[in-house]
């Protein structure tokens, strides 16, 4: 009929417009359909939206050329505490804070730590594929915005590494055999917490395996009681709470899986187990322990301890991150202090607390190995009755010492007045963030990961803390509390979820490459590695970020030049190999990141000496996906070779 004819003839007339213009600007173009009288969507093989669309703009008969984009609807969730948890009663010490969940908001000027959840959530709800896992007390799996995976909930079976109670030499403790583990038995397949509280006996029995457990009362001078955390059960709900549910809260990861590994009972817990938990997690082999049949893509460590970092700790991360897995830990809460371990492991996501207003949290630790820092939660108020305003809330139960059943009203959230507060917190916000780029991106290496979280971060402010506040400085043996962070002592900025992951949505537009002169590098010898910027269209401006990943065990000390051009240089002290990372931004065509490996020889060690170098744009970030409407077929970003690198 009339219409067909119409629809034929005004499709004939796109491919010859398709055609005519293809023939002036010398690349073949197909005609897609019309959008309007004078509108239409055309496609050209091997170029993206954008480029083709910025090619286009420049012909005088064409009086806009635009890129298609994907639209989606908005994904602010229906969960009732995202926006407010009402007004905090005083008299019942429960309910609150009116900010609810600001800390997965857009930024303010009043809360200006807040990550920025929602711009993410535009672009990934988050993929059940991707799979955190939580090394923590636990979890209950019963709690309503949480549940097990196969009833439709977010939580995977998980471990329990929590063993039999033995002392510092290793000799079993009886008789009860598992006072820590709390829940009568050794390592088994149910991470379910018991519980981890302590009573202010067993806190003062000198003859106990739990004394000095808890925190002094330096006026009684006794030990105090310190009901369970549920401290497992808070974190997993962080990254992965039942979201849009419209129950309690919402998780950052939205869709994302959580698999509970238990690694901390009554006291804390055994690195021997919190590193088998670790590699477990990971999906690598332990020795005694059943396959992970759901290897995790992100780890989350809300635990740790002082010191530098063990080989125990660094061989476990270099294995789990060689394995394609991204760990990230929590700075520690001691007052200022240096971050400890294993926060402070090379390749470990080392993530510090912040205040709403982005000023350190007073109890942060801080340092040079702190890679982004995000909210943490703080109270403002300061009486002792006062509800705190800028917690953060999460998923707990309303046990004492042993759970609640859901049933019975267990599953309850975290408060005003029970507030939850540190750099545990802060850390899952990562997780989560980590878990969304690689919902979008699964190919991304842990490096590339950490790359993009930095180089997307929010500038840290330098006003709006409490009169007085100084910036930070390193870590000493003095307590240093609210501070201006600085990227050398808070990391590389404010966690901007959504940047990072409208980041990884700017098409594969920018590769990083780094060459390396001279490729023999013997000790004592500067080497200097250049970076390279391929990009699609016009530059922006381009950035540069330099670190070690990897000093190889002291094999160099640091850059001899400047960290934020396009030439580093590096002088090392002895033989061996360390690993560089580059992240190259621009404003025009993303962000990208790259490692190179230089291998250092001892000239007295040999007279022929080995040389190599790590160079190549390994690693760069495939930056290619495109949605599904699109003005152009944007041809994917090829491989990128590793010639003289290694993975980190």
């Amino acid at each position: 009929g009339l219409l067909r004819k119409q629809a034929a003839s005004a499709g004939e007339r796109h491919a010859a417009q398709a055609q005519a213009l293809a023939a002036r600007v010398g690349f073949a173009m197909a005609a897609g359909r019309g959008v309007g009288e004078n509108t239409q969507v055309v496609f050209a093989s091997g170029m993206s939206s954008a480029a083709l669309a910025e090619r286009l703009a420049k012909e005088k008969d064409i009086e806009y050329a635009v890129p298609d984009r994907r639209k989606t609807r908005a994904a602010v969730p229906n969960d009732p505490l995202y926006a407010t948890a009402g007004n905090p009663n005083t008299a019942t010490q429960s309910g609150g804070p009116v900010a609810g969940q600001w800390y997965l908001r857009a930024p303010t000027t009043t809360l200006r730590s807040a990550v920025n959840a929602e711009a993410a959530w535009d672009v990934t709800l988050g993929s059940s594929s991707v799979v955190v896992a939580v090394l923590d007390t636990g979890v209950r799996f019963d709690h309503v915005d949480l549940k097990r995976a196969v009833n439709g909930g977010k939580l995977l079976d998980g471990y329990d590494m929590v063993g039999v109670d033995r002392d510092d030499t290793g000799t079993v403790i009886t008789p009860t055999g598992y006072q820590q583990a709390n829940d009568g038995n050794g390592r088994d397949a149910d991470p379910s917490d018991p519980g981890d509280g302590i009573t202010a006996a067993e806190a003062n029995n000198s003859a106990g395996l739990f004394y000095q457990c808890t925190t002094l009362n330096p006026t009684t001078g006794k030990y105090i009681d310190e009901p369970s955390s549920w401290h497992g059960t808070q974190t997993s709900g962080l990254i992965g709470a039942l979201t849009g549910n419209g129950t309690g809260i919402a998780g950052v990861g939205r869709n994302v899986k959580i698999l509970p590994v238990r690694v901390l009972g009554k006291c804390g817990g055994w690195d021997s187990d919190i590193v088998a938990g670790m590699n477990w997690a990971a999906g690598l082999s332990v020795p005694g322990l059943p396959a992970n049949p759901n290897p995790a893509k992100v780890l989350n460590l809300s635990l740790g301890g002082t010191g530098t970092c063990s080989a125990l700790y660094q061989d476990a991360v270099a294995a789990i991150t060689a394995a394609g897995v991204v760990v990230v830990a929590s700075a520690g809460n001691g007052l200022g202090h240096a971050v400890g371990e294993p926060a402070n492991c090379s390749g470990v996501v080392a993530v510090g607390g912040l205040r709403q207003v982005g000023t350190k949290a007073p109890y942060s630790d801080l340092g040079s190995v702190v890679t982004i820092s995000a909210p943490a939660g703080n109270c403002v108020n300061t009486g002792t009755t006062d509800p705190c305003l800028y917690p953060i809330l999460s998923t707990t139960n309303s046990g004492v010492y042993a759970p609640v059943s859901d049933a019975s009203g267990g599953s309850t959230y975290t408060d005003a007045f029970n507030a939850t507060l540190g750099t545990s917190f802060s850390a899952p916000l990562v997780s989560g963030a980590a878990a969304l780029i690689l919902s979008v991106r699964p190919s991304m290496t842990p490096a590339e990961v950490r790359g993009l979280l930095q180089a997307t971060a929010t500038a840290f402010p330098t006003s709006g803390g409490a009169a007085g506040t100084q910036n930070c400085a390193a870590p000493s043996t003095t307590d240093q509390l609210e501070c201006y962070c600085t990227t050398s002592t808070c990391g590389a900025g404010m966690l901007n979820v959504g940047a990072a992951l409208q980041s990884v949505l700017a098409q594969d537009k920018i590769v990083a490459g780094i060459t390396q002169s001279p490729l023999d590098v013997p000790i004592g010898s500067a080497v200097t590695l250049t970076a390279t910027a391929a990009t699609a269209s016009s530059p922006g401006n381009t950035t540069y970020a330099w670190t070690v990943t990897d000093d190889g065990g002291g094999v160099v000390g640091g850059f001899s030049s400047a960290t934020n051009a396009s030439v580093a240089s590096l002088v090392p002290g002895k033989a061996g190999r360390f690993v560089v990372q580059l992240t190259v931004s621009d404003a025009t065509n993303g962000v990208a990141s790259t490692t190179a490996t230089v291998y250092v020889r001892d000239p007295a060690a040999s007279s022929g000496g080995s040389g190599g170098g790590g160079g190549g744009g390994g690693g760069a970030l495939g930056f290619g996906w495109l949605a599904a409407l699109a003005l152009a077929v944007a041809a994917l970003g090829g491989r990128r070779g590793r010639r003289g690198a290694e993975a980190p």
